[in-house]
């Protein structure tokens, strides 16, 4: 792979680097040693400025070019997943239920490799801001650090991700303008019933057949309510309810998440959910109480960003290694908030054969980490060229 030959020759630092991330996985917002690895490399590179703070523990890094022009931002994020590590590598994680099972130690590796090439090089114009973000696993670490003013305070013209893929040939990329992965929302469903001995079920009011009522009726929501022209998806995922096989209960409980892509698909389901659970209650006389959690939005890609980006990326890999145009995913990302604030793309980039993300058995490929960083420094070299 034609990867920026100088940062080729970091590729053992960037994987001793990304191997004390894998063996140090912190979680949330609490990414204190990761930051402070991270602020130790981008001063040993020589950056110009450092923020250190943000969203707790996020660090936005600043590196100036030759000649002015606008501010590029790149991303990557530092969390891991509270997961037990069963790899057996010799570089596993050190920390009892931690461990970096999405790859977020390699991209933070791939940032950090283009910010020593970009602070050694410097062939651009205007400023690259690193963005090192916590938080993206649950916590909406991007949409804080956007609320906490990153893109005004370093003036970011446009931004730029990547996300890893097990599966996917090694070095290979792809993405798509507009929605490319789905807002997610999860929905709670308590039921109130009347319990009783499981003997007399006409003294009770059973919240268990409630609940199967409401589970079924979901079901109709995507199959009967939906244009199917329309990705979404409403999936159940937990029902509980009782405690021994002769006593029905008082309570019970529906959960699940719902996947989209446009509001008008969201506030459909959501709507739905409600009447569904109100009119199975009254059907079954018991109460059902539905709270909606929004969680992240749809991360949506700007057209002209994803052809600029997607041009660069042929650079590194070659034409073949190169989708831009795939189809949408149903998982979501955080990095939607940074995309609602600022035009740019998110891209993902293929790690080759290895157990899936979220996986106790996955590692990042370390052989993949030029070829990000190399990604991310010819986005800016390209974005903002010397004159």
């Amino acid at each position: 792979m034609p990867v920026v030959n100088r940062i080729a020759d970091y590729a053992e630092d960037m994987k001793t680097w990304r191997r004390h991330l894998h063996q140090h996985p912190e979680l949330q917002f609490e990414c204190h040693q990761t930051a402070a690895f991270v602020v130790e490399r981008l001063k040993e590179f020589g950056v110009d400025e450092i923020h250190e703070g943000i969203a707790t523990t996020g660090v936005v890094a600043i590196i100036n070019g030759q000649g002015e022009g606008p501010t590029i931002g790149l991303r990557a994020d530092m969390d891991a997943l509270p997961m037990q590590e069963t790899t057996g590598l010799d570089h596993a994680s050190t920390i009892s239920g931690a461990m970096h099972a999405c790859g977020h130690d390699g991209h933070t590796t791939m940032l950090l490799g283009a910010a020593r090439y970009l602070a050694e090089t410097r062939k651009f114009n205007g400023r690259v801001a690193l963005i090192f973000q916590p938080a993206e696993e649950g916590g909406g670490g991007a949409g804080v650090m956007v609320d906490e003013g990153i893109m005004e305070t370093f003036g970011i013209n446009e931004v730029f991700g990547i996300h890893n893929v097990p599966g996917l040939e090694p070095g290979h990329f792809y993405s798509k303008p507009g929605p490319i992965m789905a807002a997610v929302d999860t929905f709670h469903i308590n039921i109130q019933g009347r319990g009783g001995h499981g003997a007399y079920p006409q003294e009770t009011a059973d919240p268990i057949v409630a609940a199967v009522g409401i589970v079924n009726a979901i079901q109709t929501i995507i199959s009967r309510n939906h244009d199917t022209r329309n990705e979404a998806v409403c999936s159940v995922t937990m029902l509980h309810s009782g405690s021994a096989d002769n006593i029905i209960p008082d309570t019970a409980y529906v959960g699940g998440t719902i996947r989209t892509f446009t509001p008008e698909v969201q506030d459909m389901i959501h709507a739905r959910l409600r009447e569904i659970a109100a009119g199975q209650a009254a059907a079954y006389n018991v109460e059902a109480d539905v709270n909606i959690e929004i969680g992240y939005p749809a991360t949506v890609n700007n057209a002209e960003k994803v052809d600029f980006a997607a041009e660069v990326a042929r650079e590194v890999s070659g034409e073949a290694a190169v989708d831009p145009n795939t189809g949408m995913e149903m998982g979501a990302e955080d990095f939607s908030y940074m995309l609602n604030a600022r035009p740019g793309a998110y891209f993902f980039l293929g790690q080759g054969e290895s157990a899936g993300l979220h996986n106790p058995n996955y590692d990042f490929n370390d052989e993949v980490s030029p070829v990000g960083a190399s990604f991310f420094a010819r986005l800016v070299e390209k974005s903002q060229p010397l004159t």
